[in-house]
């Protein structure tokens, strides 16, 4: 395999297949971009034949391929691009290519998708829509979700009687349909406002992600998350494997930062990767998604969002001077 291949298998779309001829199809992320409208049957595909890439669209007719002793292509470039492969990795891919025809000795580089172990909720968790006996501690657990506009048939919610998680409201991390981590999120005055079990490269949301969607909203919390069936990066900071299992998706994303410092250091690094920023026209004072819903609701939050999403790292920049105060 070439570092060509293995960048480029790395960003194509989770959902794909391999046909019996050797071609790997999916749905095509240029049709767009050439004048027609967006592919809903797989109709781009990829085959390997030995160590030369080519790719072709069934829909719009877009070609792109490379091969060794080539350097890349405008089109192979864009495909790349259009597969949300950020303009630092295609700059850095073609250059090494470069350096490899040149015959200079090239370090292969691979990003390896995250392997999540499967773990266990606190010790005698229960769903919420499943508590059958109720006292001050699961009350305001309710409390709390009602005054955040958060509903039992959004996602699975837990809680449990254990000292330290009763007076918390349990968010599994799912995987695959497998419960691979939680955050709980006090619903008192307690200076540790989250108890978090999570593993390296995950993103909270992934499962819910139905394909038909052309775009993915990308935010730091898992609650914020939920208001707006998007995914959380469960912090402030993007690492490769998230990126990658983001990318995957096959579609725009969308970075709605929290209004703070460290949500400026994530817009640096949306453009970095070269995603899309909302910064919506919030009034002063509302710092996140879920003080959004809370004051304005989830469908205008989510029109606002959307009206909002730029690509353009100069306007990015531009509005973000005003946007964090």
């Amino acid at each position: 395999m070439s570092i060509v291949s293995d960048i480029l298998t790395a960003h194509l779309p989770a959902k794909r297949k391999t046909t019996p001829s050797g071609w790997t199809s999916f749905t095509a992320p240029c049709c767009i971009h050439n004048g027609e409208t967006q592919d809903t049957k797989s109709r781009g595909g990829i085959i390997y034949e030995g160590d030369v890439i080519s790719y072709h669209c069934f829909n719009c007719g877009y070609k792109a391929s490379w091969q060794p002793g080539r350097n890349l292509s405008y089109k192979f470039k864009k495909l790349l691009e259009w597969l949300n492969t950020s303009d630092s990795d295609i700059t850095k891919l073609a250059l090494d290519v470069m350096r490899e025809n040149e015959g200079i000795e090239v370090q292969q580089y691979k990003i390896e998708l995250p392997e999540f172990a499967t773990t266990q909720l606190p010790e005698n968790s229960i769903k919420i829509s499943d508590i059958k006996t109720f006292n001050k501690h699961n009350t305001a657990i309710l409390e709390y979700m009602s005054a955040r506009q958060l509903n039992l048939d959004d996602t699975d919610y837990y809680w449990s009687p254990e000292l330290a998680f009763r007076d918390r409201l349990i968010i599994p991390f799912y995987y695959e349909k497998r419960i691979i981590g939680y955050t709980a999120r006090t619903v008192k005055d307690n200076k540790v406002k989250y108890l978090t079990d999570s593993q390296p490269g995950f993103v909270y949301g992934l499962d819910e992600q139905s394909y038909n969607k052309v775009f993915c909203i990308l935010c730091e919390g898992p609650i914020d998350a939920i208001h707006v069936d998007g995914c959380a990066l469960t912090g402030s900071d993007i690492n490769d494997q998230q990126a990658l299992l983001l990318n995957r998706l096959n579609r725009e994303i969308f970075v709605v930062p929290d209004r703070d410092k460290a949500g400026s250091k994530l817009v640096e690094q949306a453009i970095d990767r070269g995603w899309s920023v909302s910064l919506p026209d919030w009034e002063e004072g509302i710092n996140d998604i879920g003080e959004a819903v809370n004051k304005y609701g989830r469908l205008y939050t989510l029109y606002s969002i959307y009206n909002s999403a730029e690509s353009s790292p100069l306007k990015i920049r531009l509005k973000a001077k005003k946007w964090f105060i």
